[in-house]
């Protein structure tokens, strides 16, 4: 049985005042239930302050993305080996909006990933297609290329450190959500994949996430899919009266 997993994306939102009350909330809530999973991923800025925050729960904390590279002249750039000195657990990894908005494709999420794991990190590695490429029948197509290609040299023994998020970049901030069908569909066929890649053992240990305007009143439905173990929530973590019915409904 998979532990369901719910992480919280802030992406660039808050303050800090904000911010720790949001986690010290999340905390209390939260307890010291074993149940579930949880995680949320502050901006840059807040991380360290969040993390201290946070100790001694068992709530993860975790970056939104991470650099390529693990040290040197890259003016901006935050590496692996930094996030997990402040006491970092994870990374999200091809967030669609780094993917949509910065151009980040596939061998670039590959390096990051290769360069979060040599650190030690825990990866949320994010999959997902464009309305277009929904409409033109092209959904497994495309992530099936990019969790190929996103996964590429990873080995076995590192498996247990990925989760996997299914994000259909047309549910994303848009209030539009896949139904529980197409959503079930998509994870069936990743899972699938990765037994193709990895072996079935594995597969079956693998969780991933479901992240498309995630909200209360549809998280209860969407996570009672047999291959959906979880949410990337965006919007609605960032406040407690939000994330904490999701968490809830995972239960």
């Amino acid at each position: 049985m998979r532990k369901p997993y719910l992480a919280g994306n802030w992406k660039m939102n808050l303050e800090l005042k904000s911010a720790l009350g949001l986690a010290g909330a999340l905390r209390e809530h939260v307890g010291s239930r074993d149940d579930v999973d949880v995680a949320v991923a502050p901006p840059y800025v807040y991380l360290s302050e969040v993390i201290v925050a946070l100790e001694g729960s068992p709530i993860r904390v975790g970056a939104q993305d991470v650099c390529d590279r693990t040290q040197g002249a890259y003016t901006g750039e935050v590496s692996a080996v930094m996030l997990k000195d402040i006491g970092c657990d994870f990374s999200v990894i091809g967030h669609s909006e780094r993917r949509r908005l910065y151009g980040e494709g596939d061998e670039l999420c590959n390096t990051k990933v290769h360069r979060a794991l040599e650190a030690g990190l825990e990866i949320i590695l994010c999959v997902g297609e464009t309305l277009d490429e929904r409409e033109e029948g092209k959904t497994e197509t495309v992530v099936r290329r990019q969790l190929s290609e996103g996964m590429a040299g990873v080995p076995g023994d590192q498996l247990d450190k990925i989760t996997l998020a299914y994000e259909p970049v047309w549910a994303i901030g848009t209030g539009r959500t896949a139904t529980p069908e197409q959503a079930g569909e998509v994870h069936r066929y990743l899972r699938g994949m990765w037994a193709g890649l990895y072996n079935e053992q594995s597969a079956t240990r693998l969780r991933i996430q479901y992240g498309g305007s995630v909200k209360p009143s549809n998280a209860k439905e969407l996570l009672a899919i047999p291959d959906i173990d979880g949410a990337l929530v965006g919007g609605a973590a960032l406040t407690p009266e939000q994330f904490q019915p999701i968490i809830d409904s995972a239960s």
